[in-house]
């Protein structure tokens, strides 16, 4: 559904609305700018104050930037710039625009909007404990009130008292935390209004929970490097690196990868805001501030939270910050609120600190629904339901299936999904890669090529890497799988060579640089041409990483992060994939159940495509209409012909 023409927006224009409605009832960003702050609000959340300290924590300090850097410039950027190209190109959601693509590949997109929309169901927990924490400290009994607070202690307040662990014995729910049911449905209420309104409300929120976090962060960073032992953390934030942590733990590719993927949106949030732009925004320009920007917050983040770590280190008299026994949530609430309670006035320094995170998150929350909102309102099935109305219903669903989370066992089942979680992110990167350089326009490569050559080509590709894969992890010989991935895909490309061969000598018009390029890279330029005549400059590269790099390292990392191993509670080394953190097995299977779910939706859509035909989008059920209404002008004016033909016969009959 392209938007219909309008004068050019201006780079940045200082109105008091961030978005303009133009055409169709599709609303407009207002400005780059307002995307900027919407997007990269979008973007920072949690993920980068918890998700990536915690992970640079564990997976060996510096020595986590050379994946996450791989991740980002290799990985990252080219699928945000997917994303944000086909938003754009097509004025549609996530689903309508793998539909585009092809209408087998719809549940590629619906299993991206699943993702995004399993996640937020957690996400907002924290957000609900986030809200517990802030209106604790007001309470008589605020914790905060003791002279001196330990580091353990207050990651044991945040367990115990704020989630509500206190009874917790063996990882089954036996209650809800009252409290965070309540701080909960507050959250969802906050999304509901940011959602009802259309992105002239949560463009206008985003200024606000953008801006003032950021502004707090440096006061934080600043506040943290005057602390004594600041500069041992800092150093071993970015001055030391663990290089053993590659060959002891080799799922930090995947880990890295996963993180960048899931910071940056990839699951419909950046395919729905493309959708909001002027289709000749630049989307490649766009990609890299957003994903620039993303990763910068994330940087400076990392350098508060090992400022303070080394503070709480030194006041423990310990020799290194790989001493404190932190580890995911605890990593930031048992570490900045000590380091600001210290302050003059520290109480109301850690009830800003309450705030910022909660305005980091509330923007990532709205992002995930308002991608499932862009894509409901683009089918045919949804598009004339009223906004408020289809806000109320996604909203209450997410709430209730939130409350899991509201138990007193709520997050081991948080760490359990969010584990499984990324498994989705990487799966659903994967097959957006397929679609987008393998399937888009397809049938014209079969039609070149044969059925024959194109499919063997795919199998060869793809299945000389899963056969290296199972030798790899499944043997546990590395070097058996390279050995298996050369031989298979050598004996594989063969055999194309001979069906092209063949195919050639069929037709002497044919050439082999023809042919090989139709074979390698034509889907993926043919949609790299077509984006580029709407989001403008995509650089040539960017079509190769699709095609013929990112699915093959997805595919790999997948395996590669299933094949982790952990030690159990008898000592014994196990995979982690089923057994994370020696958790029970009811939080196991529901993170697997995530997995399952997005692949199942991925190939029922392309087994059988007209499951998911009430997600047709407006513009593909009008084409259909002239298409019909054509047929029927055809058949008509046949009939007519047919008819003055028999009367002229007859005419010359009677003569």
């Amino acid at each position: 559904m392209d938007s219909p023409a309008v004068s050019p927006t201006p780079l940045l224009k200082t109105n008091e609305t961030s978005v303009e409605t133009k055409g169709e009832g599709r609303e407009r960003f207002s400005s780059r700018l307002a995307f900027y702050f919407s997007a990269v609000g979008s973007a920072v959340g949690f993920g980068n104050v918890w998700r990536f300290p915690s992970l640079v924590f564990k997976y060996g300090g510096g020595a986590f930037f050379i994946p996450y850097l791989f991740a980002l410039f290799l990985v990252g950027i080219p699928l945000l710039v997917l994303e944000i190209s086909l938003g754009q190109h097509f004025q549609l959601g996530d689903v309508g625009c793998f539909g585009k693509i092809h209408e087998r590949a719809r549940g590629v997109g619906l299993a991206s909007i699943a993702c995004g929309y399993m996640l937020v169901t957690y996400y907002s927990m924290l957000l609900a404990w986030t809200f517990n924490a802030f209106f604790a400290s007001f309470r008589a009994d605020n914790f905060w009130d003791q002279d001196e607070v330990s580091g353990t202690e207050a990651k044991e307040y945040f367990y115990q008292t704020i989630i509500g662990m206190d009874i917790v014995g063996d990882d089954q729910p036996d209650r809800l935390v009252g409290m965070n049911v309540f701080y909960s449905l507050l959250t969802w209420v906050v999304i509901y209004f940011s959602l009802a309104y259309g992105l002239e409300a949560s463009g206008k929120v985003s200024y606000l929970t953008m801006g003032f976090p950021l502004v707090i962060l440096f006061v934080f960073l600043g506040r943290s490097l005057t602390l004594e032992g600041s500069e041992n953390g800092i150093n071993e934030y970015i001055g030391e690196s663990n290089w053993g942590i590659f060959s002891d733990h080799p799922e930090i590719w995947s880990r890295a990868v996963s993180q960048i993927l899931f910071s940056l949106g990839t699951v419909g949030i950046m395919t729905a805001y493309g959708s909001h732009c002027n289709r000749n925004e630049p989307a490649f320009l766009n990609s890299c501030v957003v994903a620039l920007s993303n990763s910068m917050f994330s940087f400076i983040s990392g350098f508060a939270v090992f400022a303070t770590l080394g503070h709480l280190a030194y006041l423990e008299g310990l020799d290194s910050v790989a001493d404190l026994e932190y580890s995911s949530f605890g990593l930031v609430f048992g570490s900045w609120p000590v380091a600001l309670g210290t302050l003059p006035g520290g109480q109301h320094w850690i009830r800003l600190f309450f705030i910022m995170l909660f305005m980091l998150g509330i923007d990532s929350a709205i992002s995930f629904m308002e991608a499932f909102l862009t894509v409901l309102h683009d089918t045919k099935l949804f598009h004339n339901v009223d906004r408020k109305r289809a806000s109320l219903v996604l909203t209450a669903c997410a709430f209730l299936l939130s409350t899991l989370y509201a138990t007193d066992v709520g997050l081991v089942f948080l760490d359990s999904v969010d584990y499984y979680i990324n498994f989705v992110i990487i799966l659903v990167g994967f097959v957006k890669c397929v679609a987008a350089g393998w399937v888009y326009k397809i049938e014209t490569q079969i039609e070149c090529l044969g059925p024959k050559i194109v499919f063997v080509y795919i199998t060869t590709t793809f299945g000389s890497v899963l056969l290296a894969c199972a030798m790899w992890f499944g043997v546990g010989n590395a070097a058996a799988g390279f050995f298996g991935l050369v031989i298979s895909y050598v004996m594989g490309m063969s055999y194309v060579g001979y069906l092209m061969s063949k195919k050639k000598q069929e037709d002497q018009t044919l050439t082999w640089s023809d042919m090989l390029f139709d074979l390698t890279m034509s889907n993926v330029m043919k949609l790299r041409e077509d984006l580029v005549s709407s989001v403008g400059h995509i650089p040539v590269a960017w079509a190769f990483l699709i095609r013929h790099f990112i699915p093959q390292v997805l595919l790999i990392l997948f395996f590669l992060g299933a094949d982790a191993t952990t030690i159990d509670e008898e000592g014994n080394e196990v995979k982690m994939f089923g057994n994370y953190r020696g958790y029970a097995s009811p939080c196991q299977i529901l993170g697997i159940l995530t997995i399952v779910f997005a692949g199942f939706l991925v190939v029922s859509s392309l087994v059988f495509p007209k499951l998911y035909e009430a997600l047709e989008t407006v513009d593909e059920t009008e084409t259909k209409v002239d298409e019909n209404n054509i047929d029927e002008i055809e058949m008509e004016e046949r009939k007519k012909v047919e008819t003055t033909g028999s009367v002229q016969l007859s005419k010359g009959e009677l003569a």
